[in-house]
């Protein structure tokens, strides 16, 4: 098990009527077997803590441990 630090940019709806989003960045550690389950790990952690994205852009920076 490894612990990666990722970086998702998220792009946020902050209208229902109208064409407003908000951008930025959250940073993880996620432990996980492989690189390749870090995305999906990071991406479904970022859609809870951000409901309202419509755009996801995952950034596996480095091994952390």
């Amino acid at each position: 098990m490894h612990t990666y630090e990722v970086l998702v940019d998220i792009k946020e709806s902050i209208g229902l009527l109208n064409n407003d989003f908000r951008s930025g960045t959250s940073r993880y550690e996620i432990d996980a077997e492989s690189r390749k389950l870090v995305d999906g790990m990071a991406r479904l952690q970022a859609r809870n803590e951000h409901p309202n994205g419509v755009e996801y852009d995952v950034r596996v920076t480095r091994l952390l441990r």
